[in-house]
């Protein structure tokens, strides 16, 4: 460990117990996303008191903020997620709302905290080179979709994801390299070399209501959704296993009353995958298994996809530093690098398509993600481990005038070369409209698919 970050990593010892009351306060006031009100309030003031000027996000949630060294050199982007769950079964879930943080965004917001504190001390950052933009960001769960595509009507955001809204901000513009460092269950570290992407659908489907006791009079629009579902079943032998597609489709509309007819239907899910072009690809046949389904039962559907988070690729050259650093705070045995493939998503996987990012998962939680049960029984590990993990990775990255930051950025290969590219590559993902269209020869025409 360099003497920066031995002096970092001092700094956030000396401030372990604001960390962790951080930790407890954001727990005990859960938000979910686009309404972390709260806990912007707080950290706002958190980190006004160690001297940062905020750039507040202003009609959202959310804030960045930068320590600078002085001098010339690469801009790391150090990240943390403000936003809970809904799960009304927890204990301790906010009783008015079913919010909940079960899957440990409040303790990377306390981290983060952490690296702010260790960053502002006096001689930190001498001998350092570049930026570190801080970021404290809200929504990256996908849920309350109602809420957050009412917003995106209103004009008051352009997408579901925080992260994906700081970048079509601008807000991450000259930032170089990002990290992000997750809560997880157990006690070890652990990073895959990514994860998947999805996108986000919903399929409407019209019929005409009746009488349940003359069915003959009405079209059943439950039917077709059942239709449209097995007739996707029947697709998943031909996801290959390389891709990681995963499709897990609920009905959130199934009709009204059970003596009438469903004339209006309605399916959710995502379909995940681990590239952006066999997401695509996939999706357009679940498509077309809809547009078809829903015209055999003389049916309409009106579906609707919208990009959700691209796949998330961990930089191999951040990937081995982080390995590195971890063994001056973890044994080995508890660092598990190159782990695998994960099919989880997250909006860090857009921030990954522009620039080289890595996004590991550390313990300190117990309990099932997203459940009833999770909960932080280590925070010292979640959070103040996890800070200095962050600021010796921030700091090998800037020593010797950047030079491991410019190995990074000279090796990666990421999708987009610029936030331009990004926007355009995810538009062809965006669909909206009706799939079937009867014509009067008898023709049935479907169309599922921007051409």
């Amino acid at each position: 460990m360099n003497e920066n970050a031995k002096r970092m990593v001092a700094e956030i010892e000396r401030v372990r117990t604001e960390i962790l009351e951080a930790e407890r306060y954001i727990w005990n006031h859960p938000e979910t996303g686009y309404r972390e009100w709260n806990t912007h309030a707080y950290l706002k003031e958190k980190y006004e008191k160690l001297g940062y000027t905020l750039h507040e996000a202003g009609n959202i949630p959310g804030f960045w903020c930068e320590a600078d060294t002085g001098s010339p050199g690469p801009c790391i982007g150090v990240f943390g997620e403000m936003d809970s769950l809904i799960v009304p079964t927890h204990p301790a879930c906010d009783r008015a709302t079913g919010a909940v943080h079960s899957c440990g965004h409040h303790a990377q917001s306390a981290a983060l905290l952490g690296v702010a504190a260790a960053l502002a001390v006096p001689g930190a950052l001498d001998g350092l080179c570049g930026k570190v933009r801080l970021f404290a960001v809200p929504a990256e769960e996908l849920i309350e979709l109602d809420f957050r595509n009412q917003l995106i009507k209103d004009g008051v955001i352009r997408f579901a994801g925080g992260k994906q809204e700081f970048l079509y901000r601008g807000y991450l513009d000259g930032v170089d390299i990002a990290i992000m460092i997750h809560t997880t269950d157990g006690d070890a570290l652990h990073c895959t070399d990514g994860s998947d992407g999805c996108v986000i659908k919903r399929a409407t489907f019209h019929g005409k209501a009746c009488h349940a006791a003359y069915p003959e009079d009405g079209i059943n629009a439950l039917y077709a959704a059942n239709c449209a579902l097995n007739a996707a079943n029947a697709l998943r032998e031909t996801f290959r296993d390389e891709d990681a597609i995963r499709f897990h489709p609920i009905l959130s509309n199934g009709g009204t009353a059970v003596n009438a007819i469903p004339d209006t239907v309605t399916t959710e899910s995502y379909v995940r995958g681990k590239t952006m072009d066999t997401i695509a690809a996939e999706n357009q046949k679940i498509n077309r298994a809809f547009a078809a389904s829903a015209a055999a039962l003389g049916c309409g559907v009106q579906l609707s996809d919208q990009h959700g988070y691209a796949p998330r690729l961990n930089d191999t050259n951040l990937q081995n530093l982080l390995q590195e650093v971890s063994l001056d705070f973890l044994s080995a045995e508890k660092v598990h690098i190159h782990d695998g493939w994960s099919t989880g998503c997250s909006d860090f996987g857009d921030v990954g398509q522009i620039m080289p990012a890595l996004h590991p998962h550390i313990g300190g939680a117990a309990g099932l993600a997203h459940g009833a049960d999770y909960r932080i029984v280590d925070p010292e590990l979640a959070c103040v481990i996890s800070a200095k993990l962050q600021v010796a990775m921030i700091s090998r990255l800037l020593e010797n005038g950047g030079a491991y930051a410019e190995k990074v950025l000279a090796e990666a290969t990421v999708p987009c070369q610029s936030r331009k590219e990004y926007m355009q590559k995810i538009k062809p993902m965006e669909f909206d409209g009706e799939a079937v269209f009867y014509e009067q020869d008898g023709t049935v025409v479907l169309k599922y698919q921007n051409l």
